[in-house]
């Protein structure tokens, strides 16, 4: 095994030639680091505008919507870790930005699926993880002490307790299609976010999730593709909003 690979559990071989750069540990007197920064897209869904250290975001399915989250702190340098995700989309990842490189995917993390994501938690600086059921209150507890140390982040598929933000997609419809045919071309989407603390507010954005480009960008009401819900109201466009494989680290 790689030398500073994170230790995972009997039966979660790590690949060799996958070496892990160490999280973000706490120690008394050193500054711990800002939050991992999100696409520009994304900002004005989070509070502060980024992913705080340290903090649960969840995500009410997988989708695209969790791999944009990823995207921003991979471009920024960040290890990112995927478990329990098998159909996570490689070029779609890599699309949005997500350095693959640095990247380690357990596809399927079987029973020991919490120590496998503590383990991706003390070698990575966000994971994104699919839980195979609903988490035991103990076992969160576990795995948020965990996050807290190393000053990470965890993104999960599912449902959270506690999570101190929340996402979720309230409606899309896809462009390319005619009277029964083309090409899927484009989404647009309505994403809500609230939670917990400064993220108590319900916030909401029209993304374009992915454009044309296969990128995330807000969408300009001029270009909402279809009649909006009653009530709904598309977010202003912002200003600045314009594959290998993934390296696997399971059997």
């Amino acid at each position: 095994m790689p030398s500073g690979t994170p230790a995972l559990p009997p039966g979660v071989p790590v690949r060799p030639g996958v070496p892990v750069r160490p999280g973000v540990p706490v120690r008394p007197g050193v500054p711990v680091p800002p939050g991992l920064p999100v696409l520009p897209a994304l900002r004005e869904l989070l509070p502060r505008g980024g992913l705080a250290r340290g903090s649960v975001l969840a995500v009410a399915e997988f989708g695209l919507l969790c791999l944009a989250l990823l995207a921003g702190a991979s471009a920024d340098g960040a290890w990112c870790g995927i478990a329990g995700i098998p159909e996570a989309g490689v070029l779609a990842a890599a699309g949005l930005g997500l350095d693959t490189g640095r990247t380690l995917l357990v596809p399927e993390p079987g029973p020991a699926w919490p120590q496998v994501v503590a383990s991706l938690l003390d070698g990575c600086e966000i994971v994104l993880l699919r839980p195979p059921a609903r988490a035991p209150a103990q076992v969160r507890q576990r795995l948020e002490a965990t996050l807290r140390r190393g000053r990470g982040v965890l993104l999960v598929a599912g449902d959270w307790p506690g999570a101190q933000v929340r996402l979720r997609v309230v409606a899309q419809r896809w462009t390319g299609l005619g009277d029964g045919h083309g090409r899927l071309r484009a989404c647009c989407a309505e994403v809500a976010a609230d939670g917990r603390g400064e993220a108590a507010m319900t916030r909401t954005r029209w993304l374009w999730l992915p454009a044309e480009d296969g990128g995330v960008v807000v969408a300009d009401p001029a270009d909402i593709p279809f009649d909006l819900p009653a009530g709904s109201q598309p977010a202003a466009p912002q200003a600045g909003a314009a594959g290998p494989a993934l390296r696997a680290v399971s059997g």
